[in-house]
């Protein structure tokens, strides 16, 4: 059986090399012995009589080569934003993929790190799809004015934004995408001047991450809630160097690997030289790198104002500001977008599910007419649904439910109409509570579609209301399924759920059918939309089926029901996103608070 043999890099100039050689020998003390290893050592100056102290390192299963990039970095280095301890060494990671076309997948490691893990096991991480497999940056998610930075500057969640020091990459999938292009490009749009290209790259590979245990890239200068010995990569960070300070958090881990290479007299030297103005002088750079987050963020014309003024269409950005408001407010289940001006619906205009000869032809043309919609919005990937989990949940129901979805988008009841379609229930018919305007009052194809693809509208009219209610009823216990958004809004790509209203489970609990919580999940596609804003690729997830649990009272088995749904939409949302639920909710506590 031929053995594995894994790639890694590291990128760093002669002055830094001397903590490559630390990092490089305690990888290779602690891989396994089953795999072999080459270790790329990209610089742009590192003369052959530095490179020897690294050759040194060499073993049967560990080969050592040092690649000079001085002839990439020609290409783009004038564009390059560097600042206090950054070096033009930190963008080689970027070559990897294109500059290596046998790889695959490969390890990147910066220098300031010890490894303490097999990085077998790293390596064998399989990305999936995605371009990057990676960690979470602590400093983001624990300094606020970095989180507020990369949120409001490069448009990329606090708990999203990945450490770019040690990265697995699915080289395959990084040349497909063409992401040094698209770095090159994003080069010529904006100069992202805080944390550089690691900006860069999570701007540009957002929503193409696997996540990884944060123990692969433990940063020391931030809090993490496991042993140090647990941790499989230490990575000081920032100006947390154990050859600056003697009291850093794992430095004795880094001294002992030190101290077992050619490189400890000149470390340890370095740390014996450091003073006390130079101590000063690491608390200013981080002041000042604070200080440049900050004005990044109030700058009237960074990255994320600079797309709103020019590249994004006027009444999306709109929206997203007052979902942000509406959000603060806690006004959940109020609609963002207004609809035309709509009229009631008197019980004379309808039959609920009823089914005349002419109400069934005019249904089968609507359908016919939606089918070819839905088409042509996959083909123009206007609508892009990527995967369909949990289908066998939807396919083992054997009786009427009520399926509840998150609503953000127009388009989303054709997701949950294709999730149907996939079930293959023909015998169940699939059937959508809508607004009533949008029965009576919607103009054009769309309001035609409402009509008429077995839609049931909600009124304002008391009786209209009293058919709805028998209707639902009916249907429920002919075994047909009813869409309905519990959220009772529609906030244009909110990703997060929002808090339920009791109706559908209501009718769940009335006629003992389950509920079928559905949750779609969203990500940025590679395809711009007409309106500056990138195409969503869904997941669609089809939970379990919820049953009431009709031991409880009426009113305790509701809300029971309602909190089951809320729960598996929260597990999806954290699972998929990485990311805990947390609203901006301005509370009364917080504004008390303020006050005081």
């Amino acid at each position: 059986m031929a053995r594995t043999n894994i790639p890694i890099f590291y990128a760093c100039d002669e002055r830094f090399l001397k903590f490559t050689i630390v990092s490089m020998h305690s990888l290779i003390k602690n891989a396994s012995k089953d795999c072999d290893y080459t270790i790329y050592i990209l610089h742009a100056d590192i003369s052959e009589e530095a490179q020897k102290q690294a050759f040194a390192l060499k073993q049967d299963n560990v080969k050592i080569v040092f690649t000079d990039v001085t002839e990439r970095l020609k290409e783009i280095q004038t564009n390059l934003p560097l600042r206090d301890y950054y070096s033009k060494t930190t963008y080689f990671r970027l070559f990897i993929a294109d500059m290596f076309p046998e790889c695959d997948k490969a390890i990147y490691i910066d220098s300031d790190t010890i490894v303490q893990g097999d990085i077998s096991e790293l390596y064998a991480t399989d990305p999936g799809d995605n371009w990057l497999c990676a960690c979470h940056e602590q400093a983001m998610v624990q300094i606020d004015h970095y989180g507020t930075y990369v949120e409001k500057v490069v448009g990329v969640s606090r708990h999203n934004y990945f450490n770019a020091g040690m990265l697995l990459i699915n080289c395959k999938k990084f040349r497909e995408s063409q992401v040094l292009k698209k770095f090159l490009d994003k080069l010529e749009e904006y100069n992202f001047v805080v944390t550089q290209d690691e900006d860069y790259l999570n701007l540009i590979c957002k929503d193409h991450i696997r996540w990884l245990d944060q123990r692969w890239n433990t940063e020391v200068y931030c809090a993490f809630p496991y042993p140090i010995e647990e941790a499989k990569i230490l990575h000081y960070i920032m100006v947390s160097k154990p050859w600056h300070y003697k009291d850093c958090t794992g430095g004795d881990i880094f001294w002992k690997y030190a101290a077992e290479t050619s490189a400890y007299d000149e470390l340890l030297n370095i740390l014996n030289s450091y003073t006390d103005e130079d101590r000063a002088r690491d608390e200013q750079v981080m002041d000042n790198l604070l200080a440049l987050a900050q004005q990044e963020t109030e700058r009237d014309d960074n990255y994320q104002k600079q797309l709103d003024n020019t590249v994004r269409a006027k009444d999306r950005v709109e929206i997203l500001k007052k979902i942000a408001q509406y959000e603060r407010e806690g006004r959940f289940d109020e609609d963002v977008e207004e609809d035309p001006p709509s009229r009631v619906l008197m019980p004379d205009e309808i039959e609920y599910g009823t089914k005349t000869v002419a109400k069934k032809m005019k249904s089968k043309l609507a359908f016919a007419a939606a089918r070819r919609f839905v088409n042509s919005l996959i083909e123009e990937k206007k609508l892009i649904i990527k995967e369909i989990r949990g289908i066998e949940n939807f396919k083992n129901l054997n009786t009427g439910a009520i399926i509840t979805c998150n609503h953000f988008n127009a388009f989303d009841s054709f997701a949950i109409q294709l999730a149907y379609d996939a079930a293959e229930q023909p015998n169940r018919r699939f059937y959508r509570v809508i607004r009533e305007g949008n029965y009576t009052s919607f103009p054009g194809f769309y309001g035609y579609l409402m009509r008429n693809c077995d839609t049931l509208p909600l009124s304002s009219n008391m009786h209209t209301m009293k058919k709805f209610m028998a209707a639902v009823d009916e249907l429920l216990k002919e075994g047909h399924y009813i869409l309905v958004y519990p959220e009772q809004s529609m906030w244009w790509n909110y990703r997060k759920p929002k808090p339920l209203k009791q109706g559908s489970y209501i009718f769940a609990y009335r006629n003992n059918v389950p509920v079928l919580p559905c949750f779609i999940t969203m990500k940025d596609s590679d395809i711009m939309g007409e309106d500056g804003f990138y195409v969503q690729e869904y997941t669609i997830h089809i939970g379990k089926p919820l049953y009431p649990d009709q031991s409880l009272p009426y009113r305790a088995s509701v809300k029971d029901l309602l909190n089951r749904n809320y729960e598996v939409w929260k597990n999806i949302y954290e699972t998929e996103y990485q990311i805990p639920l947390v609203y901006d909710t301005v509370t009364d506590q917080k504004k008390d608070k303020k006050d005081k």
